[in-house]
């Protein structure tokens, strides 16, 4: 039977909005890439800023608090006393309150062991002083609640490439531009508005990592997040919100530079798609039928646009929660001991190649420290002994929409899987969340192959999928389709 309604996702539900600037101090310890020759950042591109969005069940008033910080990550000690801190000031329980990140690589790197570096001194202050930011930023959230509708579209920009590629000449695989392989391209905007048809705040939800600026790069910056945001709230009037969706194997096509002007260019392509989007979608409450053939130079097919349905409309107040804590298979990854001896080898013989005036290989040499003391930080937060890792999935829906909230950086097979299991509903994936163990989330068949995000994962074969799987059951639950 052909089909004689279009219809977009929507949903309905009480909203907030809040937003201060985040911009850490010049001179902060900067240094997020191993071929990096600088460890304090030298000025400002764009401003930092760390956005809250209140989520209120229409019928109960219960809320929920994204907090979306334009920052690159926080080491589990110091993301779980941020958490810690929110929590107790804001009177939210720990699992209605979910913080992440947009993961620019350029904003700064605050983990706990660059103290002792250059801009190392600062980090303690400025994490002390975004917990009390954040508690004002939710409670002042929190008072601008009220009443909006959600319509949920889709978009497609070719910003994102799927990034592993493989170098047949070197016989190694690189984390760089592969066109060889697609990548998902879907943009998914979210556009909120009040009763009276004003636009309270976009949300735009696509999977690239943003890391335009690379080791070259010496000033902060949001990115190409901060030009996209930008440009939407120019021509729209009102907040826009990043967010990044499941892009462990997406990087954008023109990368690791550090020209600023690069990042803007990126951020206006997806700015610019994004807008396509919102300009695609319908009015709030309506949807298309078909109106039947009327007989012209061609016999036309007419649809036309009017209220939707009273069952669906009522249907759009649905508001559920859930968190979940599921046990993922861990890799087998090396014991603190076996990591010591690592980084002191290549501490030895970075010092060698200084005192030799080899620096190529000395550069070579802290690029690989770098890459040890990561792997330092994911294994002394796993559970020891214990062959599985708790990975946190928080769920929202609203309406026809769904905000999947996960830890670490799956791959984009995730948001791709959802989608085509559930095509009536909008699937809106938000990586880096604040709830289990970090890391990449691999398709099973990517293990083993000597790529980059496996090096740097936790969990191992089989975890994404059980992820996949475990909220399609929920969803199931919920009876979206």
């Amino acid at each position: 039977m052909s089909q004689r309604v279009i219809a977009m996702p929507a949903g309905r539900c009480g909203l907030g909005f809040s937003r201060i600037d985040i911009t850490p101090p010049v001179g902060i310890y900067h240094r997020s890439w191993g071929a990096a020759k600088h460890d304090a950042s030298t000025g400002v591109h764009r401003e930092l800023t760390a956005s809250a969005l209140v989520f209120a069940d229409p019928g109960s008033g219960e809320e929920h608090a994204l907090v979306v910080l334009e920052l690159g990550w926080l080491q589990a000690g110091d993301l779980q006393r941020l958490s810690d801190t929110v929590s107790t000031g804001t009177g939210l329980p720990a699992d209605r309150v979910v913080i992440t990140f947009s993961h620019t690589h350029a904003a700064g790197n605050y983990d706990p062991d660059r103290q002792a570096h250059e801009g190392g001194a600062l980090i303690p202050g400025y994490l002390d002083d975004l917990g009390k930011g954040l508690t004002g930023l939710i409670s002042a959230a929190r008072a601008t609640v009220q009443p909006v509708d959600l319509a949920f579209g889709h978009g497609r920009c070719d910003l994102a490439y799927n990034r592993d590629y493989w170098d047949e000449e070197n016989g190694l695989y690189a984390v760089g531009s592969n066109p060889d392989r697609a990548a998902d391209d879907t943009v998914l905007v979210t556009r909120a508005s009040d009763r009276e048809g004003r636009l309270v705040a976009t949300l735009v939800n696509y999977g690239c990592h943003p890391t335009t600026l690379a080791w070259d790069n010496t000033l902060i910056s949001p990115d190409y997040p901060g030009a996209m945001r930008e440009v939407v709230e120019r021509e729209t009037g009102a907040p826009c919100v990043f967010l990044l969706g499941a892009s462990g194997d997406l990087g954008p096509r023109y990368g690791f530079v550090g020209e600023t002007k690069a990042a803007d260019r990126n951020g206006l392509q997806l700015g610019y798609a994004a807008l396509s989007a919102l300009q695609g979608l319908m009015p709030d409450g309506t949807e298309m039928r078909y109106d039947g053939p009327v007989i012209s130079g061609a016999t036309i097919g007419v649809w036309r646009q009017g209220a939707m349905e009273a069952g669906r409309a009522q249907e759009l107040d649905a508001f559920d929660a859930a968190a979940m804590t599921l046990d993922l298979p861990l890799l087998d990854l090396p014991g603190q001991a076996e990591l010591d001896g690592q980084l002191a080898e290549w501490t030895s013989r970075e010092e060698a190649a200084v005192q030799e005036g080899r620096k190529q290989e000395a550069a070579d040499c802290r690029a690989r420290i770098e890459r040890v003391k990561r792997a330092m930080r994911r294994v002394e937060t796993l559970p020891p002994d214990r062959q599985t890792a708790p990975y946190g999935v928080t769920l929202w829906r609203i309406g026809e929409g769904v905000l999947v909230l996960v830890s670490g950086e799956p791959y984009s097979l995730l948001q791709r899987e959802l989608r085509a299991r559930f095509p009536a509903t909008a699937i809106v994936v938000v990586v880096l969340c604040n709830r289990g163990t970090g890391g990449y989330l691999l398709p099973a068949d990517d293990y083993g192959k000597g790529l980059y995000q496996e090096e740097a994962a936790a969990i191992g074969p089989g975890g994404l999928e059980a992820v996949i799987a475990a909220v399609e059951r929920r969803l199931a639950d919920w009876g979206l389709k």
